[in-house]
Formats: structure tokens, sequence, C-alpha cells
């Protein structure tokens, strides 16, 4: 059977979205430190898939992982996950609210978390960690009154005590992650496909050629960013999701009409759409 890289180390959101999803799909999973290392394990065929969050709810596009699939490798999204978020307060045993001195957690987790570390931790400084697991971790080593907010998986890991559990700011919390591959995912009727679109050049109307196109073929776009090209500053490629699979007749010839008007054009896959929970 196949293995998997995801983000780590053991205890991340990851893991427990890739456990409560595709546990008997895979014989290993192996996690890495950073999202770009997972990426490019399954550039370089060190393991046959990887899964990374992509996007969350409350704050949006995981960067890292857009830049990557963008400049730095060659590799399919293949299935997407959407899975629930449920944020936890974590410390070593006898460790309080009160006697917290600071707070470890990746930064999408801590923008998740604003208005409670405000209101309940206006003084302690927040430091930022590779994933919540790693904050975890570095928690359960320390001699500090510290805590990091991280999910309650991580805490039975590395040993530690909830101090309080749904510390996100808003209650529908949710991320959404991708499996890559190397592989074309094939129709199913109810896909998603993502593009990256670098434009010629930054002009007026460079934009609206590009939603026009998907717009007189009827297809709706689920999702659009832009993000920096890192060459010249003000000039961005566009992330886009559409509703249809790349081989639908509709989804096909727009992109093969775009393909004529980019820069370029890179096709990150077709693959079922996931079903919010």
């Amino acid at each position: 059977m196949p293995s998997i890289g995801y983000l780590g180390p053991r205890g991340t959101f990851t893991q427990e979205a890739l456990e409560a999803n595709l546990t008997g799909d895979f014989d290993r999973l192996v996690p890495y430190p950073t999202v770009p290392e997972v990426l490019l394990a399954v550039q370089d065929g060190d393991v046959d898939n990887g899964m990374v969050p992509i996007e969350n709810s409350i704050e949006g596009s995981v960067n890292a992982t857009l830049d990557t699939l963008a400049f730095e490798t060659n590799i399919l999204i293949e299935m997407e996950v959407v899975f629930p978020v449920r944020l936890c307060l974590v410390a070593r045993k006898g460790v309080s609210a009160e006697d917290v001195s600071g707070v470890i957690s990746h930064p999408h987790a801590t923008a998740q978390c604003r208005r409670f570390l405000r209101e309940g931790f206006p003084e302690a400084p927040v430091t930022a960690a590779n994933s919540t697991a790693e904050a975890a971790r570095t928690v359960s080593k320390s001699d500090e009154p510290l805590a990091a907010i991280a999910t309650e998986l991580a805490a039975d890991i590395y040993g530690l005590e909830v101090i309080e559990r749904d510390v996100e700011d808003h209650p529908h919390n949710v991320t959404r992650f991708v499996v890559v591959g190397k592989e074309h995912t094939p129709r199913t009727g109810t896909d998603k496909t993502s593009i990256i679109c670098f434009i010629k050049e930054n002009r007026p109307g460079s934009l609206l050629e590009i939603l026009q196109e998907f717009a007189s073929h009827g297809i709706n776009l689920t999702r659009i960013e832009s993000r920096p090209t890192r060459k010249v500053l003000g000039e961005y490629y566009f992330f886009i999701d559409i509703e249809g699979h790349k081989d639908d007749e509709g989804v096909s010839t727009a992109i093969e009409n775009l393909e004529g008007k980019l820069r370029e054009l890179k096709l990150l896959g077709s693959y079922p759409a996931a079903t919010t929970p």
C-alpha cells in the first residue's frame, strides 16, 4: 500500500484529518516539519502522496501551500478534505490559566483565537511554531509555565493537560486540506478544478479576461486569490478554484482558450469536491 506525508509532528490537525478520512488507504504515514517539505517529498518520490492544509474558514489561505504548488513543484491535487477544527489551550500538568506566561502555536491557529488571547492573556507574548503539534511538544519540554494552542490529540501525545477547549473565536471553524500526488483523478460528476494563472502583463482588464472566459461557458468560480509572483512588486498570479472537471467540455474549452491569452496556466488538478461539514 502507498505512503503519505503530512504536516507534523504527530498530533497536528492534518494528522487528525488524515486519520479521520484516509487511514485505510495508506500503510505508512510520514510526518514532515513544514508544508513545503511535505510537497517536495511528493515531488521527489519519497512518499506517494501528501496532505497539507490549504485554506481555513477564519484565517483564509495557507500561503506556504499555494506558493510551493505554484513555484516549486509539479504535482497534482487528487482530493480535498474539509475538516472541523477544535482548538484547545494546553499546558504541562499543574499549570493553570493564571500561571501562563506565554502562548505558542502556528500563526494560523493563533489568528483563529485572537479574541480569546486578547481577552484572556493580554500580557502573554505569542510565539510562532511550524505547527500546533510542534507548539505542544515545545511546551512539554519547557520548564516555564507556557501554553500551546493545539489539538487534544497533541495534548495526549505530549503528556499535557487541556486548560480550555474550543478556544477558537468562531464555532464553525473548518480547514480545507488537499491530498497531492502525481495522478490525474477521473471525473465523478461533482468535481472541482484548481488552476494558477500568470498574466502576460499587468494591464487593465487582465483579470476580467479570465473571469469572462469562465462566465461565457457557464462555469462557477468557487475561489479566486491573488499572490505575489516573487519577481516584481505589484505583479501577481491568480489561484482559482472552479466547479467542474478538466475533462468537462466547458471547462476544457475555457482552459484551452486561456492558455492562449496567459503567460502561463498551471493546472493543479481536478478532484472530487468535498462536502463542508
